[in-house]
């Protein structure tokens, strides 16, 4: 290694430990002692700072490292995630996010024990939420690993164990109002990480770097013509079917997802909701708008340096490209040393989110909701604390040989939320007669209809065309949603007093 390789990694390096060093001593000066925030953080933020908030806890790996590998690596297959993403707050913002807040339920899984009037279904849709944490959590500890791996110039197997030591020593020791209040610098240090290395690159480059967002179309175009691909080809890398599923499984898989829609009781009341889900959509969609350009400028390098990988090269390397296209593009390395520092914040700050939910779901919903009504608020804290160890090492086991793309991980997590999750909130806030029969038979088909391609994808080809892994919602969230119409309609009806209480409280209001 010579003395330019260690200088763009020494200088990175302490960057990055300033930054999350900086993020461990905000969340010891707020951390929360109650058991009923810990995965909340307490209603104590305004419109902009839930905002911010959403964004940080949904900027994660995938969109940071993994959005801008999935366009290096697909083109316009990847626009998919970005409509998916985004549109899916626009449905969440519709259609659940003031009725939620209204329905005055912390947690997914209270939510539905509350609505459906059954600890069974509270207790499948618990554990469903923590099997999406843990998903969802393997594709950001990936992600923390090859950032680790790239600053301390360790192998991935050593560099994702002092990364999940180094998050899980946050999430435990900070708690939640610390997360939130960090979520909110996290999201500050993020945009700027990520757009102003962009700047200097698209300005080294020769594009319009004022708004390169904008300015990389003229290399957009270059790449076409050098690389002869073509990125805004429709369906070049995919068929519209798997388009339209990924885009769909998305959306609805983020107007499932249990750690966004528990950010709706940070707020004070339904409107700051509301606009907090705006504001969100906002902060989000300026990354996206930068992700593509990363993936372009990266490929148009390696055609000006004339090293073009093979497609498994190009594979392996693509959740890094971010990186990449930064250090070939020649980048000094303070401004490299703030691209991976805002990289460790989206992974850190989307754990600290994942495993705080998966953790209360533990303590709240089954611990202190089934097995022990009447345990301490000590007690329970204890408990979502052990058990924040104990998804964390799970989370780790799998994230040591990861088994995809950060993207195609992700997307998992979000084909399982938008098989279950969604059609149960869906159901549960816009159709009274929605039952726990219903409910309880339609979250199983969710699960079984998500993970149906590696189980019966062998000797069933077409469960695996129709249900892919990472995109299954498309066929199958309708399918859910009918099926649990019809047991509903087939079994006795809820009790008066939830319909009544879905008509008066939570629709009754016009504001």
């Amino acid at each position: 290694m010579n003395m330019s390789d260690l200088q763009i990694k020494l200088v990175p390096l302490i960057i990055a430990v300033a930054v999350l060093t900086s993020f461990l001593l905000v969340g010891l000066l707020h951390k929360v002692r109650d058991s009923s925030e810990y995965g909340l953080g307490g209603r104590t933020t305004g419109r902009i700072g839930g905002g911010a908030a959403i964004a940080s806890n949904w900027m994660s790996a995938a969109s940071f490292l993994g959005m801008a590998g999935f366009f290096y690596l697909n083109g316009y297959l990847a626009l998919a995630c970005v409509i998916g993403w985004t549109g899916g707050y626009v449905l969440l913002l519709v259609l659940l996010a003031g009725q939620i807040r209204r329905f005055g339920k912390y947690t997914a899984p209270d939510f539905v024990g509350e609505r459906y009037d059954s600890p069974t279904a509270r207790l499948i849709s618990a554990l469903i939420s923590i099997t999406i944490s843990v998903i969802y959590c393997a594709a950001q500890f990936k992600g923390i690993g090859i950032l680790f791996a790239w600053l301390f110039g360790l192998p991935y197997h050593t560099a994702v164990t002092a990364g999940a030591i180094a998050v899980i020593s946050y999430v435990v020791f900070a708690g939640s109002l610390g997360v939130m209040k960090n979520q909110k610098m996290q999201y500050t240090v993020l945009i700027i990480s990520f757009i102003l290395p962009l700047m200097f690159l698209a300005k080294k480059l020769g594009y319009f770097w004022v708004l390169p967002q904008f300015g990389y179309g003229a290399a957009l175009s270059q790449v076409s013509q050098e690389f002869r691909t073509n990125f805004t080809l429709p369906f070049a890398s995919s068929s519209l079917f798997q388009w339209s599923a990924l885009c769909f499984t998305l959306m609805v898989g983020t107007a499932g997802l249990p750690h966004v829609l528990s950010r709706f009781y940070i707020v004070p009341n339904i409107r700051d909701a509301r606009w907090s889900v705006v504001w969100g959509l906002f902060f989000i969609a300026l990354i996206y708008w930068s992700a593509p350009a990363y993936a372009v400028f990266a490929r148009l390098l390696e055609v000006k340096n004339g090293a073009i990988p093979d497609p498994g090269a190009a594979r392996g390397m693509a959740d890094m490209v971010v990186i990449t296209a930064a250090t070939q593009g020649g980048l000094p390395a303070w401004l490299v040393g703030i691209l991976a520092a805002g990289g460790l914040s989206a992974a850190f700050s989307t754990v600290a989110g994942l495993l705080m939910t998966g953790a209360a779901s533990c303590s709240h919903d089954i611990y202190a909701g089934l097995l022990h009504p009447n345990a301490s608020e000590f007690r329970k804290m204890r408990v979502a604390k052990g058990f924040t160890l104990v998804l964390a090492l799970a989370v780790y086991l799998i994230a040591v040989n990861p088994p995809g793309l950060i993207v195609e991980i992700t997307a998992v997590a979000f084909a399982l939320a938008g098989n279950t999750i969604f059609p149960a909130f869906l159901l549960g806030i816009w159709w009274g007669r929605a039952n726990r029969q219903g409910i309880i038979t339609g979250m199983l088909l969710g699960v079984l209809i998500t993970f149906s391609a590696p189980l019966l994808g062998s000797f069933l080809p077409l469960v695996a065309e129709v249900f892919p892994l990472t995109s299954s919602a498309l066929c199958g969230a309708p399918l859910v949603i009918l099926v649990t119409i019809l047991v509903s309609l087939l079994t006795p009806p809820p009790p008066e007093r939830i319909r009544r209480f879905l008509a008066e409280e939570v629709h009754g209001h016009l504001d």
